[in-house]
């Protein structure tokens, strides 16, 4: 079995893979405060309540945007499953060219997302990842990530409302039922959903125009099937685009 793991900002994604088959599945919540010891019950019970021994265990792959649980994880992986696991970092074997101005600033899981994009669908993509900050990643059809945009995600969105204004309160998200809303809550939800999806689409649109081409748009992350149903630009919505990308980077480096 290979453990993948992918420390974000808000959610650690996990997967395990037995062969080539993504058998298991779970997302539990980024922790700062939480210590390595912590990590490793959570792992555990995980494993338990899904009939997996730690000792089925062989390899284990990280990537991270979180230095500092980075380095509890790693601990964790040590302790409770006596493995050292690889780390996504600058100078691993990843299969694609990185064509930006420092490689060593792109993020491990837009390396990670990259090179799953063009391993499995081998031809120019466009990777948008909707997680704590959505992500634009553009791999050209010779497998070189070529750059990419950064903007808030969705959720960061509505909690800026409700922190930077007196009156607007915290809402829920959900689709709302009609773009021109009869109150608040309803008005929040509705500006930043249909606001989101014009951004999604217009940054595509202009991705193809700077680049000149038709390339295959891959939407993941956590809310990626429900904003992509508003998106005919988004061709394709892989959910597990990330673990996969870990286990295709641990095979080129064990």
């Amino acid at each position: 079995m290979l453990l993948t793991i992918d420390i974000g900002n808000t959610n650690i994604a996990i997967g395990i893979f037995e062969k080539e088959k993504l058998t298991h599945h779970w997302r539990i919540s980024t922790n700062k405060l939480k210590t390595s010891y912590e990590y490793g019950i959570d792992f555990c019970n995980l494993f338990f309540y899904s009939n997996i021994l730690k000792e089925q265990v062989k390899g284990i792959i990280i990537s991270s945007v979180v230095p500092s649980l980075q380095d509890e994880i790693e601990l964790m992986c040590n302790k409770f499953f006596n493995i050292q696991p690889l780390i996504v970092s600058p100078g691993i074997k990843t299969g694609i060219s990185i064509k930006i101005e420092n490689p060593k600033e792109l993020g491990a899981d837009r390396v990670v997302n990259a090179v799953a994009a063009f391993t499995k669908y081998k031809k120019a993509c466009i990777v948008v990842d909707f997680g704590t900050a959505t992500t634009f990643d553009y791999i050209s059809e010779k497998g070189e990530y070529e750059g990419g945009l950064i903007s808030p995600g969705l959720f960061i969105s509505l909690g800026a409302l409700a922190e930077k204004t007196s009156k607007l309160p915290s809402v829920d998200f959900h689709k709302p039922s009609k773009v021109v809303a009869t109150n608040t809550v309803e008005a929040i939800q509705s500006g930043v959903f249909y606001g989101y999806i014009g951004l999604v689409k217009e940054i595509i649109k202009r991705i193809k125009l700077e680049k000149e081409s038709n390339p295959l748009v891959i939407a993941t992350g956590g809310i990626s099937s429900i904003i992509s149903k508003e998106i005919k630009e988004i061709n394709i919505v892989d959910p597990y685009l990330t673990l996969e990308g870990l286990k295709i980077l641990y095979e080129k480096n064990i």
